[in-house]
């Protein structure tokens, strides 16, 4: 097994930053959106920009919450291992509002497609986007497309992108490991 970094914290910082930038755009003030972080990951990243948004281009309407797909998924019954759910906390209003979906890494699209299922419980939103840190544009299953990404990875065979947050994991770092053989 090998690893190489693909963003350090700097780069990581810097893209959160473009990110906040162009959601500031699309939404101005956040008066008719929501931030919706996918359990488990992608809560780390919709704090941080929840966070940049309020705290440094003073936007004082964010409302954030958190959604959990595992009883959503299409795999949730296929697999020896047991899932664990995680909580969804959404205490606002999804009717007719603009959903930002918001995870870390899309991959096959398939928990972006269990998100699109799980919302429905909660009203139906008058527009979805979705926010990724990370793009796997070659793994997908599904056609789903990000509206605002951090960086498109072509990661082939097994190599996985793992995004590793200071909160959860000590260090905000993302890395690309291959999990093939070393020859």
């Amino acid at each position: 097994m090998s690893q190489k970094i693909l963003l350090n914290s700097k780069e990581i910082g810097i893209i959160l930053h473009r990110l906040a930038c162009q959601l500031i755009e699309n939404h101005l003030d956040f008066s008719n959106t929501v931030l919706i972080g996918i359990q488990p990951r992608g809560i780390y990243l919709a704090e941080r920009l929840a966070r940049i948004l309020r705290d440094e281009y003073d936007v004082k309407n964010i409302e954030l919450g958190y959604l959990d797909i595992t009883f959503y998924r299409d795999d949730f019954r296929r697999s020896e291992k047991i899932l664990e759910a995680n909580k969804t906390n959404i205490n606002f209003v999804v009717e007719n509002k603009k959903v930002v979906f918001i995870d870390d890494v899309l991959y096959t699209g398939r928990s972006i497609r269990a998100a699109l299922t799980a919302i429905q419980s909660f009203g139906r939103p008058d527009e979805i986007e979705l926010l990724v840190l990370i793009d796997r544009r070659f793994s997908r299953h599904l056609p789903i497309q990000p509206n605002y990404r951090g960086r498109q990875v072509d990661a082939i065979n097994k190599e996985k992108v793992k995004v590793n947050w200071l909160e959860n994991d000590g260090e905000d770092m993302i890395y690309l490991i291959n999990h093939e053989k070393d020859n």
